[in-house]
């Protein structure tokens, strides 16, 4: 044995150290990240952003002749289409090239090479054609229209006077009335500032152009210089609520760009705001996992109020399905709210939504957001329980990733995340001064089971089988490291990490597949940290980070490969932050006004701050120093609010 394990660290270090000599394409900027790119460099990628009432996936290409290649496919979650079901978002792709629609001196521009491409919640490139012209374009998506937006500045920097064409360009498109909810829809191109300019040397002059969803009898006019103006408005409102700053600046950096994708991708339905996942098919609909689940929790952290909105709505829409025959609680609830989607029977959902809403509820800080949610999580959790089987965890048909890989009739996910709800119920229970029920013996008890039936000896690593019958090492082992349960930490995470399952792009699915699920990664490396093996953990955050951050596929996480071919899902971006949040600050709500803080400070690491922490609907910072062998956490509102020496490792109870 012990020289299996000495082995297995040999090949853990070795894998490290491999994947640790990852090249990164892009480099960081003052506010975000650019590529800037070599003669006869070439490389392509897709970015997805979004606002209220569009989403849009632009897909590009730097050619070896330094030539662009861009499209759009741009999806309007408000204009559905039939069969209104899940997908049924308009979409439409534009591959036009406006650069060559300009007539400079005669002539369309030529030759165009891209010099640079930065993002930062806006997309900018910049390219240099003949006859002497540099033109800069910024992509991104309208705040509150139903519209993408380009704003192109094009620049004389030849040393003659350019005389410059911008031809006046509407495309209207009309859809056939009988494949829309209401009836045609109308997808417009327009070109806006048109006209013909000179342009002296080193000035420049501005055009742009904008990509419409339209309804009958409309005619959307838009100022797209505004339409950036609010976006970024909306982009410093999430810079400035809990900022993350550490010593790593890829990883402050990541953290920041991963709040703009969880936070842009929520659209203002006739159900509500409603969080959606995103990729070109998910839309205007809620899920249990990625809503309920993942990025639920978080949103009370951020504080940003339409993630809030958002979140409550998502609970509420699950909360009309409470039955009393306990039947299962959809998966999915879909059309602005109009429709569900349950193809995949129980997955879980219960134990996922009471998890997600009990955790809301604590965050939140709220009485009344707490007693309107109780009903929800009482039943989830009754739900559960009556789904007890007879080895004492909770039975499903399938798991969140809804039989693309085998869950058996129980599986260690949904168990580990009823488990938590229970705790965190008993938190709510108390604070609401509700009738005592059982759920921290019911919790106490399923623990036990799950460490009964779960726990397994795994190709030779002390960790858990995912179902009955398991015999290959699964991501989803992580699970019990997420909610406080360390019974067989040592041997999870030497799984975890071993070539059986840690890839260059995290975590396989499966041991021996190359399906990857950033959301296990995610999950695992919150987990790695809250078991209080911090070096291991930072070391693969730091990896994974610059993969994502600044690899070849930027800037946020992704939700799976081969499928979706790592479409930037968002609620994927909202469990990278609980990363920071719960794993390496280590916070844990026990009340509507107090949390536990476990800090995670690595050894190269002398002191980390969260700032404008929203908490409890709170303002407050979080800061941890390194004071010799002690860590001294200082909890500032307004003035100090609390100052404590703690061991490293250590929890300390916090209460406002």
């Amino acid at each position: 044995m012990k020289r299996f394990l000495f082995l297995v660290s040999l090949l853990s270090l070795f894998n490290l150290t491999s994947l640790a000599q990852q090249a990164n394409r892009w480099d960081l900027s003052s506010d975000g990240i650019v590529w800037d790119i070599k003669p006869g460099e070439t490389h392509s990628d897709h970015i997805e952003m979004s606002g209220k009432k569009v989403s849009t996936v632009v897909r590009y290409k730097v050619a070896e002749d330094g030539s662009l290649e861009l499209s759009r496919s741009i999806v309007w979650p408000l204009l559905r289409t039939i069969p209104n079901n899940t997908h049924a978002s308009l979409t439409r792709r534009f591959s036009i090239d406006i650069p060559s629609l300009l007539i400079i001196n005669g002539k369309n521009p030529v030759n165009g090479k891209v010099q640079s491409v930065s993002l930062n919640g806006v997309m900018t490139i910049i390219s240099k054609f003949d006859p002497g012209v540099e033109i800069k374009r910024i992509l991104f998506p309208s705040y509150n229209h139903p519209a993408f937006c380009e704003l192109y500045t094009l620049k004389n920097t030849s040393k003659k006077s350019l005389t410059v064409e911008i031809p006046e360009l509407k495309n209207v498109y009309k859809t056939l009335p009988e494949n829309g909810v209401e009836g045609s829809y109308f997808p417009t191109l327009k070109i806006n500032n048109s006209g013909t300019f000179k342009v002296e040397p080193e000035n420049e002059i501005s055009f742009s152009v904008s990509f419409i969803g339209n309804k009958t009898g409309e005619d959307l006019n838009l100022d797209v210089n505004k339409e950036l103006s609010e976006r970024k408005e909306f982009l410093e409102i999430i810079n400035n609520q809990l900022v993350f700053e550490s010593p790593d600046e890829v990883l402050n950096q990541a953290f920041h760009f991963a709040k703009i994708r969880g936070s842009e991708s929520i659209y203002e339905t006739k159900g509500g705001f409603m969080h959606g996942p995103g990729g070109e098919s998910y839309y205007a609909a809620i899920w249990a996992n990625d809503q309920a689940e993942y990025i639920g929790p978080f949103f009370p952290y951020l504080g940003y109020d339409i993630g809030n909105k958002a979140s409550l709505n998502a609970y509420k829409h699950f909360a009309r399905f409470m039955n009393p025959e306990y039947k299962p609680i959809p998966s999915s609830i879909i059309a602005e709210g109009m429709d569900i989607w349950n193809g995949a029977g129980d997955r879980g959902d219960a134990a996922m939504i009471a998890y997600g809403a009990a955790r809301f509820a604590l965050a939140s800080g709220d009485k009344n957001v707490a007693k309107e949610l109780w009903p929800l999580i009482e039943w989830c959790l009754e739900y559960c329980n009556r789904k007890i089987d007879k080895n004492g965890v909770v039975s499903s048909d399938s798991d969140e990733l809804e039989g693309r890989f085998p869950s058996g009739s129980a599986n260690l996910c949904t168990s580990s995340l009823y488990y938590d709800a229970l705790i965190s119920s008993s938190y709510l229970a108390d604070e609401l001064n509700f009738p005592k029920k059982d759920y921290l013996k019911q919790a106490e008890r399923l623990k036990k089971n799950i460490e009964k039936h779960f726990g397994s000896a795994m190709k030779g690593f002390d960790t858990y089988r995912y179902y009955e019958g398991n015999d290959k090492l699964r991501a989803w082992i992580c699970m019990p490291l997420t909610v406080g349960i360390y019974d067989r930490k040592a041997g999870t995470i030497d799984a975890l990490f071993s070539p059986q399952l840690w890839t260059s792009d995290g975590l396989a699915t499966e041991e021996g597949d190359r399906t990857f699920w950033d959301r296990s990664t995610l999950y695992a490396l919150r987990g790695v940290f809250a078991a209080g093996e911090t070096e291991k953990a930072i070391d693969y955050l730091k990896y994974y980070s610059n993969r994502r951050l600044l690899g070849d596929h930027v800037p946020y996480p992704v939700e799976a490969y081969p499928e979706g071919n790592q479409r930037h899902l968002s609620a994927e971006s909202g469990l990278y932050c609980r990363i920071i949040t719960e794993g390496i600050f280590g916070i844990r709500p026990t009340g509507l006004k107090t949390f536990t803080l476990t800090p995670r400070l690595p050894k190269d690491w002398n002191n980390m701050k969260l700032k404008h922490v929203r908490l409890f609907g709170e303002d407050f910072e979080i800061s941890i120093v390194r004071k010799n062998e002690k860590l001294e956490v200082i909890i500032t509102k307004g003035k100090e609010f609390i100052s404590k020496t703690i061991k490293n490792g250590s929890t300390t109870a916090i209460k406002f």
